[in-house]
């Protein structure tokens, strides 16, 4: 009885209620019971849409199978709480805790957030995450939202995307002159240096616009989900690359005051999950894609095209003008631009050397 008053003791003084063995205490290992957190993430997909919207709802359950209910997620799809695009606004007031969308989406507030989800002609789902967590990009991301009381973080990627569904063929640069395309980011400036009208909408919206003729052309993600959405039925010509988004990083926005009310436990299991997530999404897309591209090549109302070299010459050269010319006069987006294009350049000999260089021998 006295060892057992010793033991008692020497608990109370480390802070640690002493408790039988059949408690719940006990079996949690802790001396009070955990906090327990219930949060809401809004994002820019249609519910349960394939690869962008379930991968946030698979994140939402990890997150929760893994914490033991401690941290439950409910997941709200484009426009059922917060309009599709206004997902960064309601994390920065805290009127939700989380969003998940792409980073470009906010270009009008922060211009330099283009670079977290893709920038035309640059980095592969490889490359980008090599910079982001290896090569200083996440730093300089966490740095651009802080003073809109938001932590950012990479979840979810869709790999390369195609260049998109057209009405009409582009055979020349002067094809592109009066098209009305949806293209959101940097790739919608690119197109409007080249004559084009590039117009922002949600996913939701694309399929409708494209059909009646609202727009002549628009971008979404890739054969999955453009399968998915019935783009093949709402225009004939389909072409590739994707040079707009060559590989298309997700963002998951945390409220910074709600992150720093998580304990370090369940900030773990965040971050682990998105990491989850994003090699996950890219196996989905890469099986996916394989699939439905060939659905779609085999289709006789289809003809899957490259964009003719002239074309991506120029939209490339533009698309160099202008990350040029906002570095000019933006030091957050030269700063970010200069970390970005060197690790490209410095990543762009491997990729030739490794990558590109595979794939060609399966065409020998």
């Amino acid at each position: 009885m006295k060892r057992r008053q010793f033991v008692g003791g020497l608990a109370a003084a480390a802070g640690v209620t002493a408790c039988s063995s059949d408690s719940v205490e006990c079996e949690k290992g802790l001396g009070q019971p955990a906090e327990s957190f219930e949060w809401s993430c809004v994002t820019s997909w249609p519910p349960k849409f394939p690869g962008l919207g379930i991968a946030v709802d698979n994140f939402a359950e990890r997150v929760e199978a893994a914490s033991s209910g401690r941290l439950k997620i409910k997941v709200y799809g484009g426009g059922e709480l917060v309009p599709a695009f206004e997902c960064f606004d309601a994390v920065s007031r805290g009127t939700v805790e989380m969003g998940n969308d792409a980073s470009y989406y906010h270009k009008g507030k922060i211009a330099a957030a283009q670079f977290f989800t893709a920038v035309p002609f640059g980095m592969n789902h490889l490359e980008l995450s090599g910079w982001l967590h290896y090569g200083g990009g996440l730093e300089l991301w966490r740095e651009l939202y802080a003073p809109f009381n938001i932590v950012p973080f990479p979840c979810g990627n869709t790999g390369v995307q195609m260049g998109g569904w057209f009405n009409r063929e582009i055979n020349s640069v002067g094809d592109l002159k009066g098209l009305k395309m949806r293209i959101p980011g940097l790739g919608g400036e690119v197109i409007k240096r080249a004559g084009g009208t590039p117009i922002a909408m949600p996913g939701s919206e694309v399929f409708t616009s494209l059909k009646t003729g609202t727009i002549d052309a628009a971008e979404w993600v890739g054969a999955y989900n453009d399968i998915a959405f019935g783009m093949h039925e709402a225009a004939k010509y389909y072409y590739y690359p994707g040079w707009q988004e060559p590989g298309a990083g997700l963002e998951l926005m945390i409220n910074a005051t709600a992150w720093a009310s998580l304990p370090p436990d369940l900030q773990a299991i965040v971050e682990i999950s998105c990491q989850s997530i994003t090699t996950d999404m890219m196996a989905e897309y890469t099986h996916g894609n394989a699939i439905a591209l060939q659905q779609l090549m085999d289709d006789p109302d289809v003809e899957v095209r490259p964009y003719p070299d002239e074309v991506l010459r120029l939209l490339k050269s533009h698309t160099k003008d202008i990350v040029d010319e906002i570095s000019a006069v933006d030091p957050t987006w030269k700063k970010i631009a200069d970390s970005y294009y060197a690790f490209l350049e410095k990543s762009t000999e491997n990729q030739r050397t490794t990558e590109w260089a595979n794939l060609k021998t399966r065409d020998l």
